[in-house]
């Protein structure tokens, strides 16, 4: 082959040799060759692809199969070709060694077709030939069937780019792919007497009722509520509480002689009451949820006043409020055979004026359920002692910051199919001072109807699963281990950026859908429609897939689709007329076509490519599928561990999928290389 040094001229014409000896043939005596035509010219800008784009100076090819062009101009217009002569790089950019690209071990060029002048030749180099990851440069030459080009083109340099690139799989990974934090929600009910906020946390509508009275009692007093959001004195007194209670478990511990390890986790353990025990170190002010617990720390404050037949205060009260939902997705989470969901409420006093005598307040709790059975609710202190039927204060004796209480109801649903359950709360005041007054304060309830964030759903649907509850306004993430599956991983993480509504994307805020197992879609013979049947459209025996040559250490491979079969952006998933599919395909040919490939720059990494052999220039970026050659166990493997039982994902419910090996990435334009999550 020879390096660039001994890289010949093409000869003159008229000596009968034929375009593929353009590389052997030696420099000509231009003197001696007979006066003839004009000779054709390789254009000043060669290109290679697909997808003919440019990252600096080198083009980047997405595909091993690359399209090398160049114009052609013939100033007789005589229609010409070009012969393309590719050579590896030396590290400093020249020309090292000339690639052999038709195999013959003499030439090594490859002739394009003939094309009209001013035309676009082009070639396709055989797979197999240039591998990934390589800077190669190329050249051409021309002929019009009777005249040689007695110059190459300028060099253009180019390089097979993957989409992305990783290493072969890890055999262990720390990644928890189903954990979750807490996340942030705003109420969107919280009664006429708190304002209502947008998802930033800004006023979206003012509060309707700043005061709420009760009826008079004999003598002519009444009593009035007012509820207050959270300042930064109520937050600051939520501090100290949480204080408070730790030092008191803490002393506790110690005066009964426990290590010191359990005196730390004694102090963990305060409030002892509290339902969702992670609630307390969630900062007043705002409202945290998961799939199975709510803790609202936005309610406020609530000030009661106490006055006479000309509104005169005679005392007043005011308390601080939290409530708490806590939903048992099974048996082993609930301890029953039921389905169960608890609601809570703290309430913690701040100043009871003595005129009170004493304050009770009761807590009512509202549900719109067909088949609920709902206990008595429970009181205790900030210790979990029973505390009486009601929260009780006597107004001489109280403490600001160990003096709470926790009022607990508990639901059970014995219904079938699955029931969407609406709440309601308000608190109930009464004072010792009078025998007959009270007043009411409106909580809010579980949400509007096309949020319903705080509403629980319970089931019984999931086979092989006890009746459950979730709250399924939370929308749960799925995290695919991408240290043992980095190739499904990246291959997931390219269809999140291209596809156009970004399916499953958490960056794009773009939630995927499950398929449920009481999806209403059916089948031709009216069975239900099934995972199996969406992945028959994309990648099954009618869907025109087939094996893309790879490298043997990609080993055995399976089509890969994405979005997953098992959820309604699945490319052959039909959706229904009140929720259309704008993903659906009649045929996977329809889908980006992707495969993985073994890299060639000398790394033991792979990388996924475009897979030309349906789309000539690789996927547009319009498609709304993909569906990809990967490894056998990484496409069986990447997504089995979805936890739909336990998190009760019934159909249409919405979730992300976060892909950490790749979350750096933010284009596609250049190669995004896989970092190990440790």
């Amino acid at each position: 082959m020879g390096t660039a040094a001994a890289v010949p001229t093409p000869p003159a014409p008229g000596l009968g040799v034929s375009p593929a000896e353009v590389a052997a043939a030696g420099p000509q005596d231009l003197a001696a060759i007979a006066a003839g035509g004009a000779r054709p010219v390789s254009g000043k800008a060669p290109s290679a692809g697909p997808k003919f784009s440019k990252s600096g100076t080198v083009w980047r090819v997405i595909a091993p199969e690359v399209v090398l062009r160049n114009t052609v101009t013939d100033a007789d217009g005589d229609t010409s070709n070009l012969t393309f002569q590719v050579y590896t790089t030396n590290a400093d950019g020249t020309p090292k060694a000339q690639v052999d690209l038709d195999g013959s071990g003499s030439y090594g060029v490859l002739v394009s077709p003939f094309v009209a002048s001013g035309g676009t030749a082009k070639v396709t180099v055989p797979y197999g030939i240039l591998k990934p990851g390589v800077l190669y440069k190329f050249r051409t030459s021309a002929f019009d069937g009777s005249l040689y080009e007695t110059t190459w083109s300028a060099w253009a340099d180019f390089r097979i780019e993957p989409y992305v690139t990783f290493p072969a799989a890890q055999t262990s990974s720390t990644i928890d792919t189903t954990t979750q934090t807490n996340r942030e929600f705003t109420r969107t009910d919280p009664g006429p007497a708190l304002p209502t906020l947008d998802a930033n946390g800004a006023v979206k509508q003012k509060a309707t009722q700043e005061r709420t009275c009760g009826k008079p009692d004999a003598e002519g007093r009444k009593i009035c509520i007012e509820l207050s959001p959270p300042t930064a004195a109520s937050k600051a007194r939520a501090e100290k509480r949480t204080e408070a209670l730790r030092e008191a478990e803490e002393a506790k511990a110690r005066k009964a002689g426990k290590s010191s390890a359990e005196v730390t986790a004694a102090a963990a353990d305060a409030p002892l009451a509290d339902l969702v025990p992670w609630c307390s170190d969630e900062p007043v002010g705002k409202d945290y949820m998961n799939r199975t617990d709510a803790c609202m720390k936005s309610i406020g404050s609530g000030t009661l006043v106490f006055v006479d037949t000309q509104d005169a205060t005679i005392g007043s009260a005011t308390f601080d409020f939290e409530q708490r939902i806590k939903t048992y997705p099974n048996k082993s989470a609930g301890g029953s055979d039921f389905a169960e969901f608890d609601q809570q409420i703290r309430i913690m006093p701040v100043l009871i004026s003595p005129a009170l005598e004493g304050v009770t307040l009761r807590w009512n709790t509202q549900s719109r359920c067909l088949a609920c059975v709902t206990s008595v609710i429970r009181w205790a202190d900030d210790f979990d002692n029973a505390a009486g039927n009601n929260a009780y204060w006597d107004a001489n004796n109280w403490n600001a910051y160990t003096d709470g209480r926790w009022g607990t109801r508990a639901t059970t649903w014995n219904g079938s199919g699955k029931e969407r359950i609406d709440l309601g709360w308000s608190v109930t005041a009464s004072v010792d001072a009078s025998s007959t007054a009270i007043a009411t304060a409106d909580f809010g309830t579980s949400g509007i109807a096309q949020a319903q964030e705080l509403a629980p759903r319970c089931d019984d649907i999931l086979g092989g699963a006890a009746p459950g509850c979730v709250l399924p306004f939370f929308k749960p993430i799925y995290t695919v281990d991408t240290n043992k599956y980095p190739a499904a991983g990246g291959y997931y993480w390219y269809m999140q950026q291209v596809m156009p509504d970004h399916a499953g994307s958490k960056r794009w805020d773009s939630l995927m859908h499950y398929l449920g197992p009481d999806t209403p879609v059916k089948t031709s013979t009216g069975g239900t429609w099934t995972s199996d049947n969406s992945r028959n459209v994309v990648c099954g025996t009618s869907s025109a897939w087939s094996v893309h040559p790879s490298d043997a250490s990609v080993g055995s491979v399976d089509c890969d689709e994405y979005a997953m079969a098992s959820t309604h952006e699945s490319g052959g998933y039909p959706g229904t007329a009140a929720s259309p599919n704008y993903n659906l395909v009649t045929s996977g040919t329809k889908c980006a076509q992707l495969f993985t490939d073994k890299m060639g720059d000398g790394t033991a990494n792979f990388g996924l490519l475009a897979d030309t052999r349906t789309a000539t220039n690789g996927p547009s970026g319009t498609e709304r599928c993909g569906r990809a050659a990967i490894s056998s166990t990484q496409n069986q493997q990447a997504f089995s561990g979805f936890p739909a039982p336990a998190w009760r994902m019934l159909d249409g419910d919405g979730f992300f999928v976060t892909l950490p090996g790749f979350e750096h990435c933010t284009s596609t334009a250049t190669t995004c290389a896989w970092s190990k999550i440790s």
